[in-house]
C-alpha cells in the first residue's frame, strides 16, 4: 500500500474513535503489548550489539521480540540457551 493510504486510513481510523469512543481496556492492553514489543526489540538490539563483541547475535522478530520485552531478562536468558543448546 502506499504510505499516503496508510496514513490515510489510520487517521480515519483516530477521527471515528475520537468521534464515537472507543472502549479503554482493550486499547490500554493493545498499547501495553506494543510498549513490551519495543521494549523487547530495544533488548535485543542491544544484545546484538554487545554480543557483536563475542561474534553472538539473535534474531529480532515479533516472536523473540514478545518473549524478550514480557519476559525480560529471563525471557532473554532462556533465548540464549534455546539459541546454544537446542539449535546448533
Amino acid at each position: 500500500m502506499e504510505p499516503v493510504v496508510v496514513l490515510s486510513l489510520l487517521g480515519a481510523l483516530i477521527f471515528l474513535l475520537l468521534i464515537l469512543g472507543a472502549p479503554m481496556k482493550p486499547l490500554r492492553w493493545m498499547g501495553q503489548g506494543a510498549i513490551r514489543l519495543l521494549i523487547g526489540a530495544l533488548l535485543l538490539f542491544f544484545l546484538n550489539t554487545f554480543g557483536g563483541l563475542f561474534d553472538y547475535s539473535l534474531p529480532i522478530n515479533v516472536f523473540t521480540a514478545a518473549i524478550s520485552g514480557f519476559l525480560g531478562i529471563p525471557g532473554i536468558v532462556a533465548l540464549i540457551f534455546v539459541d546454544m543448546l537446542i539449535i546448533p
